[in-house]
């Protein structure tokens, strides 16, 4: 069972604390996905979160934030594991949403970037570095009333990855929150494949995709990569 965020056609924010994982859809006023595409992602969160391997994470089962944007960036729906695996991380909320943003902004039908590949280069001396402060996530998200328009938000560890559809079209972006950043970018990456919207043109990790790459123990990143966040890390 997830908690799930829901707006109404009036603007409303519902909070429904019984929702099951496999509902039809938290989705919201704005959003160009449909229903069926809304479910059939959340509904990998629980199983993702229940793996053996707990993703390479601390909490086992993951105790985990996952939210949906569209390619415009609305939010389409924001969910948790509370009720099934131990609560949540409240401010890990805010974090899913701008991961999922994140994703969906820089990439396309060119290139694929997960949010662990923009790591390396968004640190001092990076190529990107400023990034994060180019758009800033919206505090009305924060509070559980958000208007009709785009939440924002920037960040650049793992856990986001873009939603690309079987044309290899970008069609939104998934972002988790709620472990290490290395456990979220799995679980986000698991979540993606169990769906099917893993059809990426191309990406910077090894074997053409937008994997995480981690940087060698006690070397600083660089390229596209990010740090090990522990031992148990994975790639999934």
């Amino acid at each position: 069972m997830f908690r799930a965020l829901t707006i109404s056609t009036m603007g409303a924010l519902l909070i429904s604390s019984t929702a099951m994982a496999d509902s039809p859809a938290t989705s919201r006023t704005g959003c160009d996905l449909s229903p069926g595409i809304i479910g059939k992602i959340q509904r990998q969160l629980g199983p993702t979160t229940r793996q053996p391997d707990a993703n390479g994470g601390i909490f086992k089962p993951n105790r985990m934030w996952s939210a949906i944007v569209d390619r415009d960036g609305s939010l389409c729906s924001i969910i948790n594991t509370n009720a099934s695996n131990g609560d949540a991380w409240p401010g890990s909320r805010e974090i899913a949403i701008a991961k999922a943003e994140t994703a969906n902004d820089f990439s396309n039908s060119a290139l694929a970037l997960s949010t662990a590949n923009l790591y390396a280069p968004t640190q001092p001396g990076g190529s990107l570095f400023g990034l994060n402060n180019s758009n800033p996530f919206n505090p009305e998200f924060r509070e559980g009333r958000p208007p009709a328009r785009n939440p924002g938000g920037i960040i650049t560890f793992g856990g986001g990855v873009a939603l690309y559809d079987p044309k290899g079209t970008v069609i939104g972006g998934l972002g988790v929150s709620g472990d290490t950043s290395c456990a979220d970018h799995a679980i986000a990456y698991r979540m993606r494949k169990a769906a099917g919207f893993d059809h990426i043109p191309g990406g910077v990790a090894p074997g053409n995709t937008d994997n995480i790459i981690y940087a060698p123990t006690g070397h600083t990143p660089t390229g596209y990569e990010q740090p090990h966040c522990g031992a148990s890390d994975i790639t999934p």
